[in-house]
């Protein structure tokens, strides 16, 4: 029972609220000592605020109209009619929800019939126009109007966040497809690998043992880069149902031709590779390159005029992605894209880290670190 009436009040709050003021309205006003005409007459103005005040979400301004013709009209009937308290309260109901529930052009049309109709009020008072009387009227109207403005900046504000977030969300979903594509282009080349070795090690079982060991060899490196790659493909996958197509897969061996690009498009860059080289998994070699691939783009984006460089530090058991440009932008993409997003998910799926900010001589740095060991 108890939830019914909850629903109850959820789904029908305003006019349950609306149906309340209006008939505490009619019952004070049929309580004074004044004429029957009188009493008839603002009846059917409380009568007249009951459908607005009920749909006061979707019709602030159309309530507030109707609220002002309710005020004028009692302009000619004896002013204690509209002085019951439940009339005071539908005022400022009417002026808080004016504030909360408009925007733009309707949230100055709301304030300018707020202000005329407070002005009206205070004209109209029978002790004329005092500075208490100003005070008073300023608070009485002012302080509904200021509560509503700031739980409508709140809610605008609420629903600016929510659409980031899915933004940011959405970004996730579709990096998290781009990387299974790419994933599943490196265990399909590796699964083919498989078959062209194990193909020609059985040709060569009988007459050449040394070369089938060879062979045999290959296979099982690259069937363990295999299931390991296959492995963080079906965990993009259970969180992500995206439909998976193929696409040529870069590589660091490809970065040169990246910078070139990068140089062309107007960003001086600086290609600096420390430590020895070694053979990366095929995953790892494809995310260094999408990460200096990202941060570069990002850079022409919004550092302006400026330089970068891109390191790769081959330490003992990881790669290290340093790229950083001396430009005047104080972001790298996740103002307006989601570059970082991406950057992010890349890092993660091989269990790396990333620093990513401002630098302190000005200019943006982004550093990834990617294990060469696989994440089992």
């Amino acid at each position: 029972m108890p939830g019914r009436v909850t629903d109850l009040i959820h789904r029908h709050g305003d006019a349950i609220l609306a149906v309340g003021l209006v008939a505490l309205m009619i019952v004070q006003v049929w309580s004074l000592d004044v004429s029957r005409p009188d009493k008839l007459a603002t009846t059917a103005g409380a009568l007249a605020l009951l459908v607005p005040l009920a749909r006061r979400v979707r019709v602030p301004i159309t309530l507030m109209a109707v609220l002002a013709a309710v005020g004028l009209l009692g302009q000619w009937l004896p002013k204690r009619v509209l002085d019951v308290e439940a009339f005071g309260l539908i005022v400022l109901l009417v002026v808080y929800n004016g504030a909360a529930h408009t925007s733009g052009r309707r949230a100055w049309s709301a304030g300018a019939m707020t202000t005329a109709f407070g002005l009206t009020v205070l004209v109209t008072d029978p002790d004329g126009v005092t500075f208490g009387g100003v005070i008073f009227f300023t608070l009485l109207f002012g302080a509904p109007w200021l509560a509503g403005y700031v739980v409508q900046r709140r809610r605008v504000s609420e629903a600016r966040m929510r659409w980031e977030r899915d933004a940011a969300e959405a970004a996730i979903v579709d990096e998290r497809a781009r990387i299974a594509r790419e994933l599943h282009d490196v265990v399909a080349h590796a699964i083919s690998v498989i078959v062209l070795q194990a193909r020609g090690g059985r040709r060569l079982l009988d007459s050449e043992p040394g070369e089938t060991r060879g062979a045999l060899d290959t296979i099982e490196h690259t069937g363990q880069q295999a299931l390991v790659e296959m492995r963080r493909l079906v965990g993009l996958l259970r969180e992500s149902d995206e439909e998976l197509a193929l696409a040529p897969q870069p590589s660091l061996s490809r970065l040169d031709a990246l910078v070139d690009q990068v140089r062309v498009a107007g960003l001086p860059v600086e290609l600096v590779v420390e430590g020895t080289p070694v053979d990366l998994p095929p995953g790892v070699d494809l995310s260094a390159y999408r990460i200096v691939q990202e941060a570069l783009t990002n850079a022409l984006k919004h550092a302006g005029p400026a330089r970068a460089r891109v390191i790769l530090r081959y330490e003992q058991d990881r790669l290290e992605v340093d790229v950083a440009d001396d430009g005047a932008g104080t972001t790298n993409g996740d103002a307006g894209g989601h570059g970082l997003v991406g950057i992010r998910e890349r890092v993660s799926v091989y269990g790396g880290e990333l620093e990513a900010g401002p630098r302190a001589g000005g200019g943006y740095a982004v550093c990834a670190r990617l294990p060469y060991a696989s994440k089992r």
